[in-house]
């Protein structure tokens, strides 16, 4: 049996492999880098391939079923995957296919009735967890109910709404968890955003920041929300992180409530927002929508300071940032942003 690698696949043998995908339920990720076919008389007899460190448009022909194949091709994702100097992998599949992944050392996360993340780690999103947890010991939801909440965002960079909405959080609740987005896929850095909002909230006494790992709202729960104009493909992903979050976050750590601000800019945000009204409450978590920050009749924005700092317009942006971020802004905003992110795209 031949193998064929393509980072990605052009042309005919792209074609070919569209082709095997459609007729085995699946549809090709144009995300992926790196694919490995196993072709037996110029016909596909098993695929995979890979996107940054997922696994995902695995499937192997009904005629090949009892070969083995699957097997060979995770083994050559592993493969890739580590000459790139990943090892922390996630795969992408379907619930049904949990018999076998499992058996080739992947362990489920969270599952929903149309998809199932798995990673290669035993226990890896519970140890995480624990991590955010351990840090923070000293710290209870004591007072006004015991109540404890929680926001994710990405603050891209952190602006006077984000501190709006986190000071209008924490008033409603004892304790407030503060996740932000750990992913590199925005104009600001991970290390970078993280430490403003820690800045920016250090006033609040029962806020707590995290980082989320690569387990909330990343490239593996949720790639849709890093692109632009992502609305209707991406429900499953929608309700596959919130799953996550639901299971593995807001359980273990006593979150009974969610917070989010109204989402007047981007229609994947406003999406996943009402998706999560409809998820989360299943679980017994409220989700409690806050009105956005607005400033010279118009709301607050991430995406708005960034189009001023492109534009060289800073005293505009001191309106719009508390000082730690302003200061950042004007200290080295320029050299943030020599890779801008695309035209379109408002993530928060």
């Amino acid at each position: 049996m031949e193998i064929r690698t393509g980072f990605p696949f052009r042309g005919k043998d792209l074609d070919d492999l569209r082709a095997f995908l459609a007729h085995n339920g699946l549809k090709y990720d144009e995300r992926v880098g790196f694919s490995i076919c196993l072709v037996e008389n110029e016909r596909i007899a098993a695929a995979g391939s890979l996107d940054g460190n997922v696994l995902k448009c695995i499937a192997v022909s009904k005629d090949f079923q009892e070969r083995g194949l699957a097997a060979g091709i995770v083994s050559g994702l592993i493969q890739e995957a580590a000459r790139g100097g990943i090892f922390h992998l996630f795969l992408f599949t379907r619930p049904e296919n949990e018999p076998l992944f499992s058996s080739l050392g992947f362990y489920t996360i969270a599952k929903t009735d149309e998809v199932m993340l798995m990673e290669n780690e035993k226990n890896g999103i519970t140890n995480f967890v624990a991590s955010l947890q351990n840090r923070n010991t000293k710290m209870t939801a004591n007072g006004a109910g015991g109540k404890t909440g929680a926001i994710i965002m990405n603050c891209n960079p952190f602006t006077n709404g984000h501190q709006y909405l986190i000071e209008s959080a924490a008033k409603q609740c004892a304790l407030l968890h503060i996740f932000v987005v750990s992913e590199n896929k925005s104009a600001f850095p991970a290390d970078v955003r993280y430490r403003l909002v820690r800045a920016g909230t250090s006033h609040i006494p029962n806020a707590l920041v995290h980082p989320t790992g690569p387990y909330l709202i990343s490239a593996a729960t949720f790639p849709d929300y890093f692109l632009k104009d992502s609305v209707s493909p991406c429900n499953i992903n929608m309700t596959l992180d919130l799953a996550i979050f639901a299971e593995h976050f807001a359980k273990p750590m006593g979150i009974r409530c969610r917070f989010v601000g109204t989402e007047p800019f981007d229609q994947l945000t406003a999406a996943y927002n009402r998706r999560m009204r409809e998820f989360l409450p299943r679980y017994g978590i409220e989700v409690i929508e806050i009105e956005r920050l607005a400033s010279g009749g118009k709301a607050v924005s991430a995406s708005r300071v960034r189009e001023l700092l492109a534009e060289g317009k800073t005293a505009e942006i001191r309106e719009l940032v508390p000082p730690a971020t302003f200061g950042y802004l004007t200290r080295s905003g320029t050299e943030v942003l020599e890779k801008p992110l695309p035209a379109g795209n408002k993530k928060r």
